[in-house]
């Protein structure tokens, strides 16, 4: 792999997933270990940058930077010179001044993350941009669904709830269709974004007929905050009709696991009973998987842009 950012999955040759999942495989490994310290970004310097709150999403990164040996900053953009009328490009000549490494980063519009990462001299990882792309997210889904079901192609898959406003939702239709799986997105029609037919999913309007034998149910996160009029009734309503409870999981195949990008709304997407049912949930093993993935992509990062360097050296 070439890669020298890491802003989406629709640009990654299945490959190139697999080899990331593979690196993240043997880190998740080494992690439960007692040896959770390595060498891979000693002397690098990781920022990130969060334009939105995100306790979940920057700790994993912080934690897989330092694992790695990274120097790690976290910067406060909401305090920061942008609230004050700085440009995303001067806060980007900015950075390149104080030479980072690695910029991880959040921002509340698509394409930000893509921009920043032309004007910027290191390597960036996209931690989410507008509905747009997660790719971290979706590559931790995988990586959570090879070790679950012990294989990531040929599976039945529903992605359900608020699919028009998830990132987490395109990122994962893009990756588990290049992984020759069949995806099936679920939700109400005020919810499925128009044209969504184009990426190959079947489309279902009613849970129990959706979720009919599939190998894995992937829950979304109700996202208010992007909800710009009644996409829904009430939340009651909608968890009658799409939250995930033990009636419409028994739809699915006996051994299908559930998942939950996070954080969960319980008693809206998904009943508070399966969400800890250990034989059915993942959703612990999606956050434990993220450290792992994080950790994969920022080593291959960091490997590629070296090697590029000694290659316009010599």
């Amino acid at each position: 792999m070439q890669l020298q950012h890491l802003l989406g999955i629709e640009p990654l040759h299945p490959h190139s997933i697999t080899a990331i999942l593979d690196l993240a495989d043997y880190y998740a490994d080494q992690n439960r270990t007692g040896v959770r310290k390595s060498e891979a970004l000693a002397g690098c310097t990781q920022i990130n940058m969060f334009f939105e709150n995100s306790t979940r999403t920057q700790a994993s990164f912080e934690i897989a930077g330092k694992r790695l040996g990274a120097d790690v900053m976290n910067m406060a953009m909401q305090a920061s010179s942008i609230k004050k009328g700085e440009t995303l490009i001067d806060t980007a000549l900015t950075l390149n001044a104080m030479h980072p490494d690695l910029l991880v980063v959040r921002h509340p519009h698509s394409g930000a993350v893509d921009l920043l990462a032309q004007k910027v001299n290191c390597a960036v990882l996209n931690a989410g941009d507008g509905r747009h792309e997660h790719p971290t997210q979706a590559l931790l889904d995988a990586l959570t669904i090879r070790r679950s079901k012990g294989r990531l192609h040929r599976l039945n898959i529903a992605i359900c709830g608020d699919i028009a406003h998830s990132r987490v939702a395109r990122s994962n239709l893009i990756l588990l269709s290049k992984m020759e799986n069949r995806i099936r997105l679920v939700g109400p029609a005020t919810l499925i974004p128009a044209g969504i037919d184009a990426f190959g999913a079947e489309v279902f309007h009613d849970m129990e007929e959706g979720l009919k034998d599939v190998d894995v149910v992937m829950m979304l996160r109700l996202q208010r905050e992007r909800m710009d009029g009644g996409f829904i009734p009430s939340e009651r309503e909608y968890y009658h009709r799409y939250g995930l409870n033990a009636a419409k999981l028994s739809h699915a195949k006996p051994d299908a696991i559930v998942m939950h990008p996070g954080p969960m709304n319980r008693g809206v997407e998904i009943d508070g009973e399966i969400a800890d049912d250990l034989n059915r949930s993942v959703i612990q093993e999606q956050v434990e998987m993220g450290v792992a993935v994080r950790m994969a992509a920022m080593d291959i990062l960091m490997r590629n842009r070296r090697q590029a360097a000694t290659e316009a050296q010599a």
